[in-house]
């Protein structure tokens, strides 16, 4: 007999998402993703001046807030019709190669790691790092006083099979605080020449407001060779030694098998080429990316808009009561087949493609250190090892944009206002692809959409009844423990969902068990 269980909610993502999943013989048969909260970014942007964008748009996510800032601003330019100087475009590269350094490491660390270290080993800590017993004074004050739901993130918890090895533990809880200031150094890359963060203030369109120095130069290059060395000692070890450990989530969370990249970091002016170029993997081939192929259906989508528009062409018109919708979230689709987006696409495409041989040998080493073929990335475990292998790629790369910065030369291209026109931004945030399309109507926003990664990744089923990504890496993920259903949180989370979730897993008629998990 089919089973449903409700975890709810599923924290460590961002925002508010909800996974209902039947279990028969003891795996996934059926899986939906529901976004749970509506908030209409598009209609707050209608009718604003069209330089509000790339300011408003960061507030999306206060995680990749520079990946909406280079969308909006990509799709200025190009309503425009203007470039940015070589010193405009290095530094909005840096500026988001420093948002991807710390997104990344943020994924695997603070929100996916707990995953599969028992955190709670710290209990048994002998050493003598003052950090580690500060860590483990406090949890032992906070479990004494009798509230264990104040302390997390080490309770409450699902059970499961975590690392054994206590030392294999305490070393992952040395290098999860270590990752924390990590963090804060990629963060002050980004103010170096963003201004602050969250919210950068220097993108705008034409370039950035910010011009290099010899002292940003200095500052900045000395933070990125720090994060290089940690990226190639501890994060790519780590999630070496998490794959070693967990050889199962090779084989789970395979998904729809379909890729998508628009590509990322310009390494030209009109955007032409790309460090990270964009492509699709469809059927098993590789293809070059066509743009006018995306639209969105909303037929289990809580829309009356139109289903499969363009998103140029694109309508948001809320129905929280539409019959059969059960998600917020729209359904993109590229040439209406399901793709995937994220780290795992872009390494993949450009891997297959051979236009980035930084890309391709850390691939090829990493696969033959595992023993693995590329089809082994199409998994849990293969989301993680392609986004750890993407740090190392924007990091190396930033070390070298930074020394390409001329604080002689300028850092802006003037432009005017036009009365009427239409623009496209396109780029790879962190999470995946991310698209922005405006219509300019007597200098005013008409018509503003955006279709972020994980409207692609966490989308319900379209009109065809296609499952989504998300939904798709669920079926036949298997639950050891009906009360402990941690393997599909792992799948979940591999896609660093940009949702602070609500996860529901029910009986046909009535829920098992309710789990807050931490």
């Amino acid at each position: 007999m089919a089973k449903k269980i409700t975890i709810d909610p599923i924290t460590r993502i961002e925002g508010h998402l909800k996974i209902e999943v039947e279990i028969k013989d003891g795996k996934v048969s059926e899986a939906k993703s529901a976004g749970e909260m509506f908030r209409g970014w598009e209609i707050i942007l209608k009718g604003r001046d069209p330089l509000d964008a790339q300011m408003i748009t960061q507030r999306i996510c206060g995680v990749c807030p520079s990946a909406h800032a280079q969308a909006s601003t990509l799709c200025l330019d190009d309503a425009f019709g203007i470039h940015p100087p070589d010193n405009g475009r290095l530094i909005r590269n840096l500026i988001f190669g420093a948002n991807y350094i710390q997104s990344h490491i943020l994924h695997f660390y603070h929100l996916a790691a707990l995953d599969y270290v028992d955190i709670t080993a710290i209990l048994k800590y002998t050493g003598k790092d003052p950090g580690l017993n500060r860590l483990k004074e406090w949890a032992k004050t906070e479990i004494d006083s009798g509230r264990p739901t104040a302390v997390a993130p080490f309770l409450p918890r699902l059970k499961g099979d975590y690392l054994l090895d206590t030392d294999a533990n305490i070393t992952a809880i040395a290098h999860y605080l270590k990752a924390l200031d990590m963090r804060k150094k990629a963060q002050e890359m980004l103010c170096i020449f963003g201004g602050r963060m969250p919210h950068e203030i220097a993108i705008m369109p034409g370039g950035v407001c910010e011009r290099p120095t010899v002292d940003k130069i200095t500052e900045f290059l000395y933070r990125v060779k720090e994060l290089q060395s940690f990226i190639d000692n501890v994060y790519i070890p780590d999630v070496v030694a998490v794959a070693k450990a967990y050889p199962q989530y090779w084989e789970i969370g395979k998904g729809c098998g379909n890729l998508l990249a628009y590509g990322v970091f310009e390494e030209n002016g009109d955007g032409t080429k790309k460090y990270i170029s964009s492509g699709v993997y469809l059927d098993g081939e590789v293809k070059p990316l066509d743009p006018h192929k995306i639209a969105e259906y909303v037929k289990h989508s809580r829309y009356s808009s139109k289903s499969g528009l363009h998103p140029s062409e694109g309508e948001t018109i809320p129905k929280p009561d539409k019959k059969r919708a059960y998600s917020w979230i729209k359904s993109p689709r590229y040439d209406r087949k399901v793709c995937e987006v994220g780290p795992l696409a872009r390494m993949v495409v450009n891997h297959l493609q051979g236009t980035n041989p930084a890309v391709s040998k850390l691939v090829t080493d990493t696969l033959s250190q595992l023993n693995l073929p590329v089809s082994a990335l199409f998994s849990v475990l293969g989301r993680h090892a392609a986004r750890a292998l993407e740090t190392k790629v924007v990091a190396d790369k930033c070390a070298e944009w930074v020394m390409q910065l001329d604080p002689t030369k300028p850092v802006h291209t003037k432009f005017e206002m036009p009365d009427q026109s239409t623009g496209m931004g396109l780029t790879g945030a962190p999470r995946g692809a991310l698209g922005h399309w405006i219509t300019i109507k007597n200098k005013k926003i008409d018509r503003y959409q955006c279709v972020v990664p994980t409207t692609w990744n966490a989308s319900p089923r379209d009109d065809k009844k296609q499952p989504g990504p998300i939904e798709q890496a669920l079926i036949g993920t298997p639950v050891a423990d009906p009360d402990n259903p941690i393997e599909p949180l792992r799948v979940v989370r591999s896609f660093d969902p940009c949702l602070a979730c609500a996860i529901h897993i029910l009986q046909p008629d009535k829920d098992v068990k309710k789990f807050r998990v931490l």
